[in-house]
């Protein structure tokens, strides 16, 4: 099999999982959009799967991604990143990114927004926020008491769009309870902030969970582009 039969045939899989996730909870599986997550892999399978039809492309690395979104730049695809965002790197990030999921303090905003005025777009965010239990060591996200302060101030900035929420489930824990949390945080949310309707939850292993719970939008990697290299 060529790339192009292994990228086809892992996209069909997947959206055949998404769809499958979709029927069981009574949702129009067009209510999902996929995520393809291509860290580490070259900017050849990007092409590949814009011609499969994949219109929004993941990364969480920021020197990588902006590579690769340089160099794909003709395929009119839309960047998303979802990785850890340093403050000092934000703005750079803003140069080429048209979602950036994973937004946890406001000093990441202060960058986001200079590097978007510069760029002068609007970029869509997503605030991540944290599922793990108070205490956990490398938490990433923000804590769900502190949220609705960090949605205002990304609300507050002229070139970002509250779009919605991010989050992870954490390693351990069964991702059915942790996406119920995060449907009930959503709630919240959504009473405060009524557009900021996108959910991104769920990746290979537990997206069925993340729809089931109202995710709007997964990230997948392995599932259709394989094992990851180790390196570019």
């Amino acid at each position: 099999m060529s790339r192009l039969d292994d990228l086809a045939a892992g996209l069909a899989t997947v959206r055949g999982r998404i769809s499958g996730a979709c029927r069981e909870v009574g949702r129009d599986p067009d209510s999902v959009s996929l995520v393809v997550v291509t860290k580490f892999f070259p900017a050849s399978d990007v092409r590949l799967l814009a011609e499969l039809g994949v219109t929004d492309v993941g990364e969480n690395r920021h020197q990588e991604a902006e590579t690769k979104a340089r160099d794909c730049a003709d395929l009119g695809l839309r960047w998303h990143f979802i990785g850890g965002l340093q403050s000092n790197k934000a703005a750079a990030v803003a140069a080429y990114a048209d979602v950036v999921e994973s937004v946890d303090r406001p000093k990441v905003v202060t960058g986001l927004e200079r590097g978007a005025a510069a760029r002068d777009q609007v970029i869509d965010v997503l605030v991540q926020v944290s599922l793990d239990p108070p205490g956990a060591e490398h938490r990433a996200g923000v804590d769900p008491e502190q949220l609705d302060a960090l949605a205002r101030t990304v609300s507050g900035a002229s070139h970002l769009n509250l779009a919605g929420l991010m989050a992870v489930a954490p390693l351990g824990e069964d991702p059915d309870r942790a996406f119920a949390r995060l449907a009930e945080v959503r709630q919240r949310f959504l009473a405060s902030h009524p557009a900021a309707v996108t959910l991104s939850a769920g990746m290979s292993g537990d997206l069925q969970a993340a729809i089931a719970h109202g995710a709007t939008h997964v990230r997948v990697g392995s599932a259709i582009l394989g094992p990851r290299p180790e390196i570019l």
